[in-house]
């Protein structure tokens, strides 16, 4: 009797063994079998809150997860239950295995924008609002009002974001993106500042922005920006006003149609620098890593004045008779293919 019942419990562990091992392979099976999508990408997306078992019954219910209830069995035995929300990739081939994987993780789908340099805030504001896959959570429309709702320690925004590529997920806010970009402007004009050349006319890092805002708006051949730097730093050091039309610019805002006139040289601004003395009281414009490395660290040379040829580049002068001489050639006389920009 007891040889019996021996060789039926070491039955029913044969069976109960063999039973393991079949549900095994079919469990890794499961989980490695592709998803049942189409032939292209589906993003999918979680909720803030929502369950594994809730998540892989909605899949199911797309038809695209088999069995989710046994998905939902494993990630609970495997320490793999918590899932993070947000808008996910399926490929084709993906398995259940990777599915959670990604929720696991986290491992949403980034998205990017560009925030070029030389862009006023406005125009980022602009590039912001038109962005999808973003939540618009401001609301300000005026620079004091958007100034409470960053609520950053600065009394005027313009300059103090870092242009730059941003990575961002699906319900980011352009709240979150502008406090990244401005943390980066804040270690970049911080790093840049205390490698900064000697004699400089700036009394803090925020005059030096400024000046590089002023440079990036002048220029866009990167070659050009430490002669640029070196003109202006010079003109202030010997007390000459910056006579330069990109803060006359900023300064008539809306009224700016696209050509700049005499009147506007003689209209009384804030942004004036050709009735100012030094530097406008704020930035023009957002400037890049380069333009405030030319603004701390100006080439050196005698030249106090520059004119656009109207091929992108500048030519530049150390005297007023030889300024007034390439204001003729290049300005009076322009090319028929004049541009401003380089190519």
């Amino acid at each position: 009797m007891l040889r019996l019942m021996q060789k039926g419990i070491i039955a029913l562990l044969s069976v109960l063994f063999l039973a393991l091992i079949a549900a095994n392979w079919l469990l890794n099976h499961y989980l490695a079998t592709p998803l049942l999508l189409e032939s292209s990408s589906k993003a999918i997306r979680v909720s803030p809150g929502t369950s594994l078992t809730s998540q892989s019954r909605q899949l199911a219910d797309q038809g695209i997860l088999q069995w989710p209830r046994l998905l939902t069995v494993y990630g609970r035995f495997s320490g793999q239950a918590d899932i993070k929300a947000g808008e996910y990739l399926l490929n084709p081939g993906d398995t259940p295995r990777d599915l959670l994987a990604m929720w696991v993780k986290g491992d949403v789908i980034q998205y990017s924008l560009t925030f070029p340099e030389g862009r006023r805030f406005a125009d980022w504001l602009l590039l912001l609002s038109g962005t999808e896959k973003i939540n618009h959570v401001l609301q300000g429309e005026g620079m004091d009002e958007l100034l409470v709702e960053l609520d950053l320690d600065v009394n005027h925004l313009e300059g103090w974001f870092f242009p730059d590529t941003y990575s961002f997920s699906a319900g980011d806010t352009d709240r979150d993106i502008l406090l990244r970009a401005h943390a980066r402007m804040i270690a970049v004009l911080e790093a840049e500042w205390q490698g900064r050349a000697p004699n400089l006319p700036y009394e803090s890092p925020y005059q030096a922005l400024i000046m590089a805002s002023i440079i990036e708006r002048e220029t866009g051949a990167p070659d050009e920006r430490g002669q640029i730097a070196g003109v202006f730093v010079r003109r202030l050091q010997k007390g000459m006003r910056l006579q330069t039309d990109p803060t006359v610019i900023y300064g008539l805002g809306d009224e700016y149609k696209g050509n700049i006139r005499r009147k506007h040289l003689r209209q009384p601004s804030a942004y004036n620098t050709y009735l100012i003395d030094g530097l406008p009281p704020t930035p023009i414009a957002m400037p890049g890593r380069d333009a405030i490395h030319a603004a701390l660290h100006p080439e050196q040379g005698d030249s106090l004045y520059f004119v656009a040829k109207g091929d992108g580049s500048h030519y530049f002068s150390a005297t007023l008779e030889e300024h007034q001489k390439a204001v003729r050639e290049f300005q009076l006389k322009r090319r028929s293919d004049y541009r401003s920009s380089p190519q």
